[in-house]
């Protein structure tokens, strides 16, 4: 039958038993089928706990200003599903997805594939017709089972490594990091972000014999009057401040230079800077127009509300919170940071996550174990969340979206 984009969306939620399926064998083996090549001359795998979107979006703006033919894939998507799979700076059209799904599903036979599998295999596809100068991949959970670690990188980036999807993972810095090194690979370039990686990450790349470019070490970020300067031995460049407005931002432009500076590719020094001037990406600490001052953040996790907390201690103002959040997050990791800037807390439920979604109810109760329960406000939606707080907050406050891409997606449908 002839389905539409989203019609093939509801399908893929069905084709396999379980919304996360981790393993290679399975889309390799659909993979082989359709005979997927390369999906760009030169491959970035990016990979980590916070700082994936953000780094595929300096590496795409930098390649895009010096000229370079550039596909992204993504994940999750705020607004539209589209926005998974752009080239060349456009999201992919719903004729182009549908394509690539019905050519998917005619190689699968009777081989489940997830809906991150789909949608992965589908941008490959895509990418390779599209004859791309660079091909840039966002790492969907861990690692080393991930469908797009069918592909072999020519620079992996882990961008950071901290607590989250615990799960699958690991519950440890070490447990987790090993399954996100599994992106290096031997001989080639490995640029680890974080000053200091968890061990396991070390120890894979030592192993292997990947060339590991480490951030604070091989290259260095220094702060300068009006931007900020990125060095290494024989080189440098002055830049300006990035757009997008996090502390971790500086980090993560950091290390998408040091990924296309490890490629053979013709990136010009004003290329670099333009990048990292333009370089934006939706739900990060996104402003909103009006009053109050409306901030969209995704930050889910511990890690990531520690890096929301910098910015709100950098920037005080009256603040309430519009919150919700998935039920296998860690709740007490994600408040704690940021508490302490709050006025008051507006709860709103996530509807469209399947078992993943959490009650307001049991949010507010979860939440109340760390929390003052006179600052918790549930509401039967999101919307309602968003109404009170901005009431709440009056004119010359702020609002703060956060706790989950659902919850920035909808609030960002309602604006």
């Amino acid at each position: 039958m002839n389905r539409t984009l989203a019609q093939w969306l509801d399908y893929q939620q069905s084709v396999h038993p379980k919304s996360i399926d981790m393993g290679l064998e399975r889309v390799g083996e659909v993979a082989r089928r359709l005979g997927l090549g390369r999906p760009g001359r030169a491959v970035v795998t990016v990979g980590g706990t916070n700082g994936k979107g953000s780094t595929v979006a300096f590496l795409e703006a930098i390649a895009r200003a010096a000229g370079l033919k550039v596909g992204a894939y993504t994940s999750p998507h705020l607004r539209r599903y589209n926005e998974r799979v752009r080239v060349d700076g456009a999201d992919a059209d719903d004729a182009a997805l549908v394509a690539a799904f019905e050519r998917i599903e005619a190689a699968r036979g009777e081989i489940p594939l997830t809906y991150f599998e789909f949608g992965t295999l589908a941008a490959l596809l895509l990418f390779e017709a599209a004859g791309l100068d660079l091909a840039i991949l966002e790492v969907g959970l861990g690692g080393r089972l991930d469908a797009t670690n069918i592909i072999d990188p020519d620079v992996a980036v882990i961008t950071t490594v901290d607590l989250d999807h615990q799960d699958y993972l690991g519950d440890d810095r070490e447990s987790i990091g090993a399954e996100k090194a599994g992106i290096l690979r031997a001989g080639r370039p490995a640029v680890l972000a974080e000053k200091d990686p968890p061990s396991s990450v070390l120890r894979r790349a030592y192993a292997i014999g990947a060339f590991a470019i480490r951030g604070h070490s091989d290259y260095l970020i220094d702060v300068i009057e009006g931007g900020w300067r990125w060095r290494e031995p024989g080189y440098q460049i002055d830049l300006p401040e990035p757009a997008l407005e996090a502390p971790a931002q500086r980090g993560n432009a950091a290390a998408a230079i040091a990924a296309l500076r490890a490629l053979d590719l013709p990136i010009p020094d004003a290329a670099i800077r333009e990048g990292v001037r333009s370089a934006r990406v939706p739900g990060r600490l996104q402003r909103l127009p009006g009053r109050p001052e409306r901030v969209l953040d995704v930050a889910h996790n511990p890690q990531g509300a520690r890096q929301l907390a910098e910015w709100l201690a950098a920037h005080p103002k009256s603040t309430v919170a519009v919150f919700s959040a998935l039920a296998d997050k860690d709740l007490a990791g994600i408040s704690a940071p940021v508490a302490p800037y709050l006025q008051g807390w507006h709860l709103g439920p996530i509807t469209d996550a399947g078992p993943r979604g959490l009650a307001v109810e049991e949010l507010a109760r979860r939440l109340a174990e760390h929390l003052p329960a006179e600052i918790l406000h549930p509401h039967r939606s999101l919307a309602e969340a968003l109404a009170a707080a901005t009431r709440a907050a009056g004119p010359d406050g702020r609002v703060l979206v956060f706790g989950s891409f659902h919850t920035v997606a909808e609030a960002l449908a309602a604006d």
